[in-house]
């Protein structure tokens, strides 16, 4: 049977523990047909208005809607969540996350374009889809390419995310090609998706801009500190900084 790939996105009531799916769009890419699946779904939940603000969808829009499982973009998906597929998310834990309180747990394997991007593309300021829209231009091509599909495209809309993410994805494994000669593109992103990454520079605190081999060599108590007492710290960074400090 033919891989196919599914390029995704939801929009949610928020992103706190409660919040639900209130938009699934995905396009299902395979080796002759593609179909494009995008709908509102209800929930119990209230939108927030901050949620609100970034996707702008209302109260009304999803008012009647059936809720996210008992739509035929949810329906599609499981039967496609197989081991053979491809899921591709940007930022997959969250979006993931919010499919599993819908009851999809995916067995499908997952590249994560947010964590490519930072593997390949460490030095940018910001590894955003909106961010690379503009850095890669795509926002040129997307019309062409929506029309092709019969896609209206608006920002922070799902399906307006998921075709920007179709032309990124392009352009990541264009590099992944570049960076990595010997290796299947598609293979090597879903590894990528599961590799740490080796955070090079602080991005916040009183060492914000200097390297961790810096902060390591001048002040590792500070990094210590980090490990023991920062719940909220970053995966990533945990890793980085056990690397330097030879833990």
């Amino acid at each position: 049977m033919a891989k196919k790939y599914v390029i995704l996105d939801t929009e949610t009531t928020g992103t706190g523990e409660n919040d639900r799916v209130i938009q699934l769009g995905y396009i299902v890419l395979g080796a002759k047909e593609i179909e494009v699946h995008n709908e509102f779904c209800s929930s119990d939940t209230p939108i927030s208005f901050g949620a609100m603000e970034v996707h702008g969808i209302t109260p009304e829009m999803i008012e009647g809607k059936s809720t996210c499982q008992d739509t035929t973009a949810y329906k599609r998906l499981q039967e496609l969540n197989t081991n053979d597929n491809y899921m591709i998310i940007h930022n997959a834990p969250f979006d993931l996350g919010m499919l599993e309180k819908e009851g999809f747990n995916t067995q499908m394997k997952v590249i994560d374009t947010l964590r490519v991007a930072k593997h390949i593309l460490p030095d940018e300021d910001a590894h955003r889809l909106q961010y690379f829209r503009y850095k890669f231009e795509l926002y040129k091509e997307e019309k062409k390419e929506a029309d092709a599909l019969g896609i209206e495209v608006k920002a922070h809309d799902a399906i307006g995310d998921v075709l920007i993410l179709k032309l990124l994805l392009s352009k990541l494994r264009t590099i992944v090609e570049a960076e990595f000669p010997h290796a299947n593109p598609v293979e090597k992103m879903v590894e990528l998706t599961t590799t740490p990454i080796l955070v090079k520079t602080f991005r916040f605190g009183k060492h914000k801009g200097k390297t961790l081999e810096e902060v390591a060599a001048s002040d590792a108590g500070y990094m210590r500190w980090m490990l023991s007492s920062m719940d909220n710290l970053d995966e990533d960074l945990k890793y980085s900084i056990n690397t330097v400090l030879g833990s």
